[in-house]
Parts: C-alpha cells; sequence; structure tokens
C-alpha cells in the first residue's frame, strides 16, 4: 500500500503554505515584534525581512525537495547528507515535541477566541478553553484520517476565509492612511533597540508567524507534478503571505499607538473594534477560521514526518502503516493527535515554544548546511531547481545567529534541558534503531498486530 499519490495540486500546495503560514500569529505576533524592536519602523522592517528570510530558507527547500522527491520535510535529507543518527534526532525532536506543541499551540489560540464571546468582560476559564482545544484536535484528526482530499477542501476553503478577513484590514488600512492617519509613522525610528539578543527575539517571534514555509516538503509525495509545482507554490506562496503581513502591520499602525498595541489582548480584535465597528464582530469569527485552517494544515504535514520516520525504522514500525480503504497514514496521524492533547494541558506551554524554536531553526540551519554539502558528495544527483550556493550560506549564518543570540544576550537552564532532551534521543537510538535487539521485537510483535486489525491498516511499499 502506499499514500493517496496527485491529490495535492498547484492550487492546494499554495493553499497549505498559506493556510499553514497564516495563523493566529499576524494577529498576536505584532505585539512581541513591537515590543522587542522597539519602534514602529524596525517593526515593520523586521516584518519584512522575516518574510525575504522565509523565502531564502524556502528556496533552498525547493532544491532540496526536487533532488529528493520523498515526504517527511527535512528528515529525507538530512538522512542523505548527514546519515542516520542526525536524521533521527531531527525526527524525535520534532514528532515528540515541535510539531505536537505548535499543533496544540494553534488549537489553544483558536479555542480562546471561540470561547472568548461566551464570556463577556472575562477571560474564559481554563478548562473550557483547553476542552474545546482538545475537541478540536479530535476532529482535525479525524477529518486528515478520512481523506487527503476532504483534508485538502478544508484547508482551501479556511484559506480563502482568512486572505478574505486580512484584505478586509488591509482595506480599512488603506482609507484611514488616505484619510490622514499617518501620526504613528512620523519619527518611526525613535526607541529603536540595538540590543542584539531582543532583535534575535523580534525575528523569532517574527518567524513564529511565519513558520509554515517548509510545509510542502513534507507531502512531496501526494503532490501533482512535484518538479514544477513545488517551487511555483513557494515562489507564489511566501510572497504573498509576506505583502499581507506588512500590509496588516501598516493597518494596525494606522489606528494604534505603539503603547495601545502593546496593552491590546488581541491586536485584530482592537483593531476591528474601532474600524469595523458595529461589524467588528467578523474579526474574532475570521480568527477562528484562520486558526482552525492553520491547525489543519499542521496536523497534515506532521502525519507525514512520523509516517517517514516510521517507514525508516526510526519510529515504531505500526506509524508508517497505511489505512487500506482510505490510503492515509491513520496511525500517525492518530499518533501526532494523541501527543498534543496531551500538551494543552499544561499551563504555560509558550514557554516550551521559545526554548524550543532554537531547536527549530537549528535544524534549518543543517537542513540548508545538507544542501551545500549534497553540492560535492551527491553531484551525480539530478536538480530540476537549483540555487545560488550563497543563498544556503547565508541561511546557515543566519540560522547561527538565531540560535545563539537569546542564549548568549540571556542563558537560561531552559536551553540545556531541551539540548538534553535532543541528545536523549540516543538512548533509544542504540538498542532499537542501530542494534534492532530481539527482545523490543517480541514486544511489539502483538501489538502491531493487534493494531493493525484494530485500525485497518497495512505497511507501505518500499521506496527506493
Amino acid at each position: 500500500f502506499r499514500l493517496s499519490t496527485s491529490l495535492v495540486g498547484l492550487l492546494s500546495g499554495i493553499c497549505l503554505i498559506v493556510g499553514t503560514m497564516i495563523g493566529s500569529g499576524i494577529f498576536i505576533s505584532p505585539k512581541s515584534v513591537l515590543l522587542y524592536s522597539g519602534a514602529v519602523g524596525p517593526c515593520l522592517l523586521i516584518w519584512t525581512a522575516c518574510g525575504v528570510l522565509s523565502t531564502l530558507g524556502a528556496l533552498c527547500y525547493a532544491e532540496l525537495g526536487t533532488m529528493i522527491t520523498k515526504s517527511g520535510g527535512e528528515y529525507p535529507y538530512l538522512m542523505e547528507a548527514f546519515g542516520s543518527i542526525v536524521a533521527y534526532l531531527y525526527s524525535w525532536t520534532t514528532i515528540m515535541v515541535l510539531k505536537p506543541s505548535s499543533f496544540a499551540i494553534i488549537t489553544l489560540s483558536f479555542a480562546e477566541y471561540a470561547s472568548t464571546p461566551f464570556y463577556p468582560g472575562c477571560s474564559p476559564p481554563l478548562i473550557v478553553t483547553k476542552c474545546l482545544a482538545a475537541a478540536a484536535i479530535l476532529v482535525i484528526t479525524s477529518i486528515n484520517c478520512l481523506s487527503v482530499k476532504l483534508a485538502s477542501y478544508v484547508q482551501n476553503f479556511f484559506t480563502a476565509a482568512k486572505l478574505l478577513i486580512i484584505l478586509v484590514i488591509v482595506v480599512a488600512g488603506i482609507v484611514m492612511l488616505a484619510q490622514g492617519k499617518t501620526e504613528n509613522f512620523s519619527n518611526s525610528f525613535d526607541g529603536t533597540t540595538t540590543s542584539f539578543g531582543a532583535i534575535g527575539l523580534a525575528f523569532y517571534n517574527g518567524l513564529w508567524a511565519y513558520d509554515g514555509w517548509n510545509q510542502l516538503n513534507f507531502i512531496t509525495e501526494e503532490l501533482k507534478n512535484p518538479f514544477r509545482n513545488l517551487p511555483l507554490a513557494i515562489v507564489i506562496g511566501i510572497p504573498l503571505v509576506t505583502v499581507c503581513y506588512v500590509l496588516v502591520n501598516v493597518a494596525y499602525f494606522t489606528v494604534m499607538t505603539t503603547t495601545e498595541l502593546l496593552l491590546s489582548p488581541a491586536v485584530a480584535v482592537t483593531f476591528g473594534d474601532r474600524v469595523l465597528y458595529p461589524a467588528s464582530w467578523i474579526v474574532p469569527l475570521f480568527v477562528v477560521f484562520s486558526t482552525f485552517g492553520s491547525a489543519n494544515g499542521s496536523c497534515f504535514t506532521a502525519g507525514r514526518l512520523v509516517y517517514a520516520s516510521g517507514r525508516e525504522g526510526h519510529m515504531v514500525k505500526i506509524l508508517s502503516y497505511i489505512n487500506v480503504k482510505r490510503y492515509t497514514p491513520a496511525p500517525a496521524l492518530i499518533f501526532n493527535g494523541v501527543l498534543a492533547i496531551f500538551y494543552t494541558i499544561p499551563a504555560d506551554i509558550n514557554t516550551l515554544i521559545n526554548y524550543f524554536s532554537f531547536a527549530q531553526w537549528f535544524f534549518y540551519g543543517l537542513t540548508a548546511l545538507a544542501l551545500i554539502v549534497m553540492r560535492f558528495t551527491r553531484k551525480n544527483l539530478d536538480r530540476p531547481v537549483k540555487i545560488p550556493v550563497v543563498l544556503a550560506g547565508i541561511m546557515v549564518l543566519v540560522s547561527c545567529y538565531l540560535v545563539l543570540a537569546p542564549i548568549i544576550d540571556k542563558p537560561e537552564l531552559e536551553y540545556l534541558y531541551c539540548t538534553i532532551f535532543i541528545f536523549s534521543g540516543l538512548i533509544l537510538y542504540y538498542p532499537f534503531v542501530y542494534r534492532k535487539v530481539n527482545w523490543g521485537r517480541k514486544i511489539m510483535r502483538p501489538i502491531t498486530m493487534h493494531l493493525q486489525l484494530l485500525m485497518d491498516v497495512a505497511p507501505p511499499e518500499k521506496t527506493e
């Protein structure tokens, strides 16, 4: 059995990139970027620079994705360039922490926006938002287990919805500018921060809103004509998101001073209350749509990494099995969903993401380095897309800065704990992946068989 092929076309590919990138970030992150950058001017420059950086990274991934047409994001590229251990540590960190915690954060944002109207004048109780987030995870995981086509339609619909609300905000901002609301743009560089670490943190928060630029590489095997559609979707999707983000921020600053923006609990909702009243209710409604669509995209791609890792023997084999009727990686999707529900339980999940962001950028940098390494070690591989190697070099340097700047500026033990967690994966790697101990197989064989019958799944085809 193999995954459904050729179900994701160019439009669906663009919608996956745009739909996953535009989550709740643009409606919340402007506060954090402004807080660390210190003024309107550098804030807008950082949003633009984050877009350029995401495009650079995605161009590197376009070369890698058309050269090695396997699903699983960075995983097959790290495997090809650096071997099994590096790829395993990437899959261990991403599958166990980065993907499910990101899924949990997006659904928690969805739950917060969805439940706020029912609690006027106060914040919704934590138990309500957490139960609603868990329900959203169950619904999204079920959609993705049922059909690739259905998940793709859901993604396209919610991407159209979020582009509509962004258009509304941008047009409202242009109208405000035309009316002469430009006072927040005068002296826009006053108060700019000069701290090495603060600029790094401003980039972190901006790039968190841009995260998702590599999503299409997770589903390469399910793309129609990946050699054409992968680079095209990247070149159309990411500049589109960059333009949207910068224009939305300009719109925010037409009606809010820097202080008001920093004090606002939800920037987009405050904007809606001031500009779109009495129709201001459409902003929180469309933010709910936006976060739901982003969570769907996150779930869609996370399942493919778990599947690819299980197929290579880096995770238990059952995770690489495919539903015999629906051709979806159901065990991988369910595993990711269960972990995400666990991540909705702790109170300060955002702290977790801050500390693990450095791990995310470490792997982005390593993947760009993989491109450079394979220019020398895999010269014979066909490269339908070939970018200047300088771009990959810039990506490596920027990744090093983003990994090291916050640690140098404000060293904290949490970074050490994250590093220990990443390398703790080797404790499982040696006996179960490298040595393939017999007792491990004896334990897993009956479990795999029962789960296979329960979920109606079968092993995938062997890939080259």
